[in-house]
């Protein structure tokens, strides 16, 4: 991985840096080892350590002028605050200071960094629509190293590196076969990979935002493969978010409204607020699960709300900023031994960083989206400028669904979340300005005002009070 931040400014001589920037942060993601380098007084080297520190090289060498678009907002605080809250936690939990600035400096390398890349290279629609190919594309060359795995198990980063990522009895599926990881995290991760690129792909090319042919293969048939493996993958739940994603944007569009992709913003609130007040053990889910699908299913179901039980009974005695690391927040038998078990990322945070954490985090997804939904109405989202920030809005507000039972941390997210926040800071003037730059037309405000918000004012483009 050392080697990954010279590859990285070359690409940053060699191409355009938006374009460099979504090659190393895709090809990065996608190919480098999961593993983490100790370096001492300073945070794990991973691959998102690496492809940043890379694109900021390059930067700094081929493209300084870049970090002179920044400037700080006040949209930008829930990322802030998110990536402070280890700070707090440890000073609360008298970790000290020193614990709490490297779990905060990790916390920035891993959320943080990603998206002020973002802020300063996807805040325009046509880096974004770089971005989303860029995604699109890495789905593609995902699919013959997704196959491999599920014929011959997941054995690509054990025979590229010489150690297996994650735990393998995890990789084998009910019927036989095996749920690939690639060089990935997880196989769910590297599900919610291929289930972005069919969500991306599907809508710009019904768009008519992508070509007809990608090296001569025409791009219909690509993307049919695609969802092919995606739902060859075995993965249920991230199957039914990608077709959960889709109609919600289908319907938005034609509907004229974002009702629905402000549903999908609460029901993360409602089941963090349901299940840590008690109101709702699940127990009601699991067994519609059992009956309709799978008693396996639903009794890993049943297994994970039995777990955040427990957790969250051990969060209600720590701090309003949470338990901080170590293993704290985990429950422990007499003996000593962990008995508890967390797979959403919710829970996770919650027990270490509190309900101040919680709701950082939280805030630090769904904002960009929310500024999004005020900004740009529905009509808007089927047209060509704004089909790729529609699909990223939603896929955030999916992965704060997916967040609730899974976590699955990827800094592609963020360059979403950094790249939404940096369009909608902007005036109509400047986003009209790199549209008419490009050829397009667009219209401004056409037909009856829309009335103003707290936030902003919202016809087709409009002005946010966080513009300065």
């Amino acid at each position: 991985m050392f080697g990954w931040i010279p590859v990285v400014m070359i690409l940053f001589k060699r191409f355009e840096a938006r374009l460099a920037a979504s090659i190393a942060f895709v090809a990065g993601w996608m190919f480098l080892p999961v593993a983490a380098f100790n370096i001492p007084a300073l945070p794990d080297y991973t691959k998102t350590t690496a492809t940043c520190v890379g694109i900021l090289a390059g930067a700094w060498l081929f493209d300084k002028d870049r970090f002179s678009e920044f400037q700080f907002n006040p949209a930008d605080i829930p990322m802030v605050l998110w990536c402070t809250a280890p700070f707090l936690s440890s000073v609360a939990n008298g970790l000290g200071a020193y614990d709490g600035l490297s779990q905060a400096m990790y916390q920035s390398i891993t959320w943080g960094l990603p998206y002020y890349i973002a802020r300063i290279y996807y805040s325009d629609l046509d880096a974004m629509k770089i971005l989303a190919r860029a995604v699109f594309i890495g789905g593609i060359v995902y699919i013959p190293f997704c196959w491999f795995e599920m014929i011959m198990s997941p054995q690509l980063h054990r025979m590229t590196y010489g150690f297996h990522q994650h735990d393998f009895l995890q990789t084998l599926r009910d019927g036989g076969g095996f749920r690939p990881m690639v060089y990935m995290d997880h196989g769910l991760m590297t599900s919610m990979w291929m289930v972005l690129g069919v969500f991306l792909g599907t809508w710009l090319l019904y768009i008519g935002e992508l070509p007809k042919k990608i090296m001569s293969v025409p791009t219909l048939y690509l993307l049919g493969m695609l969802l092919f493996t995606t739902i060859m993958m075995q993965s249920v739940g991230a199957i039914a978010l990608l077709f959960i994603g889709l109609l919600v944007l289908i319907l938005s569009t034609r509907m004229k409204s974002s009702v629905l992709v402000m549903v999908m913003l609460l029901l993360p609130h409602l089941y963090i607020v349901t299940r840590t007040t008690g109101t709702w053990d699940g127990r009601n889910l699991s067994d519609f699960v059992a009956e309709k699908f799978s008693a396996n299913r639903a009794q890993s179901l049943q297994f994970r709300f039995d777990n955040e039980a427990i957790l969250i009974d051990k969060a209600r005695q720590g701090t309003l900023f949470g338990w901080g690391g170590f293993g704290r927040s985990r429950v422990y038998d007499d003996k000593g031994k962990d008995i508890s078990v967390a797979d959403g990322l919710w829970i996770i945070t919650l027990g270490q960083n509190g309900v101040y954490g919680l709701f950082a985090m939280v805030i630090a997804v769904q904002w960009p989206v929310m500024l999004f939904l005020l900004r740009i109405k529905a009509v808007e989202w089927k047209s060509r400028e704004w089909a790729s920030p529609a699909v990223m809005a939603i896929f955030l507000a999916i992965y704060m669904i997916d967040s609730l039972m899974n976590a699955m941390i990827n800094p592609l997210y963020m360059l979403f979340a950094g790249g939404l926040t940096g369009m909608m800071l902007k005036t109509p003037e400047e986003l009209y300005l790199s549209l008419r730059n490009r050829g397009h037309q667009m219209k401004i405000n056409p037909g009856n005002e829309l009335p103003k918000t707290r936030f902003l004012t919202v016809p087709q483009l409009s002005r946010s009070r966080f513009i300065g």
